[in-house]
């Protein structure tokens, strides 16, 4: 532990699996208490089991909320500051990419509203209790310890371009994700509250691979990507742990782009050496 986050306090969502899953870990190993919110609380609690028996110095809590929910943003964030009394860091990283998304033609409103509830309005309300809490944070100069914080909001590499396979409601609900983020920062910025997000490329986790069903999906978005591979969650996990720390105390209204160069790319090569994946922290 080099202690990157030592003394500080941090809310994740989608802590059960993941980008949250691994960015959970890595957040303790570096100091933080996590309070660990996760729609399914039996996967947030495995992920407190873990970081419980590599780092016992540092609190983990697992929570059931609900992001799609306020009242249960609220109570999670509440959690977290009367169990932590503070609140340094949160990462609003929960979502989902319903597998009957589709285009302008075939998405059902049922799935729009659905996602916009979950993947625009469950940040909206994370970074809303977030910042009131932040605002109340107690000074410690000794530990370094000051009001505000750093709020992390999971993005995407579509909020910036098109997606191959039509994903209508996920594609937009990401764009408000990057463009809410933006003036979050502006108007937090003299209260020491930083908002940056995150636009993670294709990643290999359950929640793209339940959507690229097909060997033909999963094709259609390899062949746009510079590595020739699916990203790993821990290598999003790092960039939000980045974020988190001091180490990012210049940057507010940002955004921090892990998508194995699909954004810079008019074109892939052909022919390069595929890189492994990094080892997993699990």
């Amino acid at each position: 532990m080099s202690g990157r986050l030592q003394h500080k306090s941090a809310l994740i969502t989608g802590a059960g699996s993941g980008i949250g899953l691994e960015s959970s870990i890595l957040f303790a190993q570096e100091g933080s208490n996590v309070l660990l919110v996760d729609v399914n609380l039996a996967a947030a609690e495995k992920t407190a089991a873990i970081i419980a028996q590599k780092y016992p110095n540092v609190k983990a809590v697992a929570v059931k909320a609900d992001v799609g929910k306020e009242d249960e943003v609220k109570s999670a964030v509440d959690a977290a500051v009367n169990a932590f009394g503070r609140l340094d860091v949160i990462f609003n990283n929960a979502g989902i990419m319903h597998p009957a998304d589709d285009n302008a033609l075939n998405t059902e409103e049922k799935i729009w509203d659905l996602t916009m509830q979950i993947n625009v309005k469950g940040v909206w309300w994370g970074s809303k209790y977030a910042i009131l809490a932040m605002r109340n944070n107690p000074t410690d100069e000794a530990k370094g310890l000051h009001t505000g914080g750093s709020i992390i909001n999971t993005a995407s590499f579509v909020a910036s371009m098109g997606a191959a396979t039509p994903q209508l409601a996920y594609t937009a609900s990401k764009g408000a994700v990057l463009s809410m983020s933006r003036e979050l920062a502006m108007v937090h910025a003299r209260e020491g509250i930083r908002v940056n997000t995150i636009s993670p490329g294709p990643l290999k986790t359950p929640l793209l691979m339940d959507f690229l069903n097909t060997p033909e999906k999963r094709d259609r978005r390899l062949v746009h990507l510079p590595m020739g591979r699916f990203g790993e969650a821990v290598e999003v996990a790092k960039a939000a742990l980045f974020l988190a720390t001091d180490e990012s105390s210049y940057m507010t209204g940002g955004d921090l782009k892990v998508d194995g160069g699909l954004t810079s790319s008019y074109v892939t090569p052909l022919g390069e050496p595929v890189l492994p994946p990094p080892r997993s922290l699990v």
